[in-house]
């Protein structure tokens, strides 16, 4: 790549622009304190990171899924506090603003798989109280009131319970992430939501067709709804043979959890990681990430995407984004291909900083 392109990509860094949607290192710090994670605070600000959602994910098999999150919650405001100087919590997107300005990184709450909630419209009102800005409808199971893209349906899609859970994060200024959820329900939610529905972490399944990435109508309604779509690291939903390889691999997971006792998660993720070790995969490169991103700037418009890396909720990377400092190697990517700079900063940040402007002031 041309020195002047990683030299626009290092002014446009400058000034910490991007926003990133989707983080595991809450979950890898509190069942895996052992690896070594991709994501710490000097390497976040070496990438350009401004603001980075903190998943405050618990399994969807946990004995108390509410009591979990608000447990990773309050891990995430441990962490924050031990590094002032290098970053702070922001609930609003004003706050979020101020903490940039002031050099640091925000941080904000997002809640991964509405099991969280274990059915209760309280314990949603609580999470929305407590910071949390976003939760995703499913994780890798589906649950009582919504289909998961990576289970058997059981509801064809959002349930009326699930229908009303989407109405009331409109209210609380939470957004409705479609990430992790089926097709079916993709499209309930953006039928039933009255703010702008963002998909935190997935890719275009018309490049890799795996269940988790979202197929081209639904970009489309994200885009008609006002929200993001945030390509995602992951090699299974970015690479083609990756994707073919991964597709059970949710069902996997379940199987091998089935094996450990309610308090086993670590050895659960030893086992998994073991698991992983024998596979070969097609890990993808930067310009694969790049590939989806200019596949959904043409479906959804380049108003509509944005990044959500998911670094630390999978064990193997793309060549060249093996952690949070590598973000300018997509900027200096898409500079390479010939994308104006006002349009890489909306991918990169801009975006996400609207939508946010719009839903939690």
């Amino acid at each position: 790549m041309p020195l002047r392109m990683r030299d626009a990509a290092s002014r446009i860094h400058a000034d910490l622009p991007v926003v990133d949607g989707h983080n595991d290192l809450p979950y890898k710090t509190r069942f895996e304190p052992g690896e070594a994670p991709h994501t710490d605070l000097p390497r976040l600000l070496a990438g350009g990171v401004g603001l980075q959602f903190w998943s405050v994910f618990v399994p969807a098999w946990t004995a108390d899924p509410f009591g979990a999150t608000l447990g990773q919650i309050e891990l995430v405001e441990e962490l924050a506090a031990a590094s002032p100087d290098l970053t702070a919590l922001a609930t609003t997107a004003g706050d979020a603003e101020a903490i940039r300005r002031s050099g640091r990184m925000a941080g904000m709450l997002g809640a991964e798989g509405g099991h969280c909630i274990d059915r209760s419209l309280t314990n949603l009102r609580e999470l929305a109280a407590r910071g949390v800005r976003y939760m995703t409808l499913t994780h890798g199971s589906s649950i009582e009131w919504a289909d998961s893209a990576t289970d058997e349906p059981r509801h064809g899609g959002l349930t009326a319970f699930g229908r009303e859970v989407v109405a009331v994060m409109n209210q609380l200024g939470m957004l409705v992430d479609v990430s992790h959820v089926s097709a079916a329900t993709m499209r309930d939610a953006l039928a039933v939501s009255e703010a702008p529905v963002v998909a935190t972490h997935s890719n275009a399944r018309a490049l890799a067709d795996h269940p988790r990435n979202l197929p081209d109508d639904v970009l489309e309604g994200i885009a008609a709804s006002g929200g993001v779509a945030c390509a995602t690291f992951v090699p299974a939903f970015l690479v083609p043979a990756t994707a073919r390889q991964a597709r059970d691999m949710f069902e996997q997971d379940r199987r091998l959890r089935a094996q450990f006792g309610p308090a086993e998660e670590a050895a659960f993720l030893a086992a998994r990681r073991a698991q992983l070790a024998g596979m070969v995969i097609d890990r993808g490169t930067v310009a694969d990430v790049a590939d989806h991103v200019e596949h959904m700037a043409r479906v959804a418009g380049v108003d509509h995407v944005g990044l959500g890396g998911d670094f630390d909720g999978v064990e193997t990377l793309p060549a060249g984004l093996e952690d949070v400092s590598c973000y300018p190697a997509i900027t200096t990517e898409l500079l390479g291909r010939g994308w104006p700079e006002d349009d890489v900063r909306k991918v990169l940040g801009d975006n996400w900083r609207r939508v946010l402007a719009t839903v939690a002031p």
